[in-house]
């Protein structure tokens, strides 16, 4: 089954809209969607914004019996590489706000028993968005300070729950697609307003690409 963690109502809306719900379970404090999609076995968790809310939405997911977990939604663009309204298949993703450098010396962003601080995604064959490499952290502002040290670790884009599904997905030994379509690009104004004028616009691109997602989903 397919397990969709996303952030917000208004990002489940574009896949709940195109499924037949069958039953809804409430599985540690997530509510649980069940049903089909595009011809497949689908489940949707609404995590809520943040790391710790999309760990724990990854984990119902699982528990639900997910066996792949997609994660989509919108996100900021870091820089010429992004466009608001484009949509993109992440292939790396690293929690750029995990600091314990002073003990162990290592990259900004690794964590405990890994020796990279990117964790690689499931990128599947023949599905043709473009890749880009993604930054998550329980921030969302304009911090000049954020964006550079982004830009120094290699990311082109930047939100708040990839990084801690990726994790739980690790742990679980579950594949995990993250796919997000821009809604802010960094340098253009203020993120703030970017993201409530450009919101429905991303999520409409988005949206389109839904069936060929599924489709490349085995």
């Amino acid at each position: 089954m397919i397990g969709c963690v996303v952030a917000m109502d208004s990002e489940a809306e574009i896949l709940l809209s195109q499924m037949e719900t069958e039953n809804i379970l409430t599985v540690y404090g997530k509510t649980v969607h069940i049903g089909k999609a595009f011809g497949k076995d689908v489940l949707v968790v609404v995590s809520a914004e943040g790391k710790v809310n999309a760990a724990a939405g990854a984990c119902a997911a699982i528990y639900a019996g997910a066996d792949v977990i997609f994660n989509f939604g919108v996100a900021g663009g870091l820089n010429a590489r992004t466009g608001v309204g484009e949509t993109y298949l992440i292939e790396k993703v690293v929690q750029y706000d995990f600091d314990i450098t002073q003990l162990t010396g290592k990259r900004m962003g690794t964590l405990p028993n890994e020796e990279e601080n990117f964790l690689p995604l499931f990128v599947p064959r023949g599905l043709g968005l473009p890749l880009r490499s993604l930054g998550t952290g329980d921030r969302f502002n304009d911090s000049p300070a954020d964006h550079a040290l982004l830009i120094e670790l290699g990311c082109d884009v930047r939100e708040m729950e990839a990084g801690a599904i990726a994790q739980v997905c690790k742990y679980a030994g579950v594949p995990v697609i993250s796919v997000k379509a821009i809604s802010d690009v960094y340098g253009s104004g203020s993120t703030t307003e970017q993201f409530a004028k450009n919101l429905k616009y991303a999520l409409l691109d988005l949206k389109a690409h839904l069936g060929e997602i599924f489709a490349a989903l085995e």
